[in-house]
């Protein structure tokens, strides 16, 4: 289903239906993206040929999340058709999901399983058929079933370690800092480490400003 309030959603393409002009084509394209919360946002003619012009290439977006955009032609010179540049500029970034990968457990004690269920199977099937395309399907079958029960798949989770805000003056200033800590622990100079607290004070504020945005 294409019409979901969690989605953000996008369409387009030459959809050969002129929207300059009103047609049967057009009311009904309309209708069965409107009832999917989509509506055409381009106004202008994005075809010339020789004397004649349309509107034919189009985009269709959620207008109801896609409140503040703009949108214009892109004369390319390469083709009758016009591009279409849109820019939202309402939109947020969402922070990282936790994402997953399957693996299959390979190791001593599933391959022995494995190679145990294929000793016990008697291939009666396979033997017993004649044709040879049918004979492999069988084959195929018994082989991937014991495959798939010795070797299951296992689902991964792992947490998204991505870290936006760690922009590479703040790597710099965290190298810095390492520095001046192990320069303060062997010197007796009381100034420097009055320097290097302070200057953690400063880097922890340009952190915490740094995450918020």
């Amino acid at each position: 289903m294409i019409f979901a309030h969690t989605k953000d959603i996008i369409i387009c393409g030459d959809f050969n239906i002129n929207y300059l002009e009103d047609s049967p084509h057009k009311q009904q394209l309309n209708s069965v993206l409107a009832s999917h919360g989509l509506y055409s946002i381009i106004q202008f003619p994005t075809r010339f040929q020789n004397d004649s012009y349309s509107l034919i290439d189009n985009i269709f977006i959620n207008t109801y999340k896609f409140t503040n955009f703009t949108v214009c032609p892109i004369i390319n010179g390469l083709s009758d058709h016009d591009a279409q540049n849109l820019i939202i500029h309402n939109i947020f970034k969402q922070k990282p999901k936790d994402s997953y990968y399957y693996i299959r457990e390979i190791n001593d004690v599933s391959i022995t399983n494995f190679n145990n269920k294929l000793s016990y199977e008697l291939w009666e099937d396979v033997i017993n058929e004649k044709d040879i395309n049918t004979a492999f399907n069988f084959f195929l079958n018994v082989y991937l079933t014991i495959f798939h029960s010795s070797f299951p798949l296992k689902k991964v989770h792992t947490r998204s370690a991505s870290k936006s805000w760690l922009t590479p003056g703040i790597r710099i200033s965290c190298i810095n800092k390492k520095k001046l800590y192990l320069a303060q622990r062997n010197s007796d100079d009381i100034n420097l480490t009055k320097f290097y607290k302070n200057y953690c004070k400063i880097l922890t504020s340009v952190i915490k400003l740094a995450k918020k945005t």
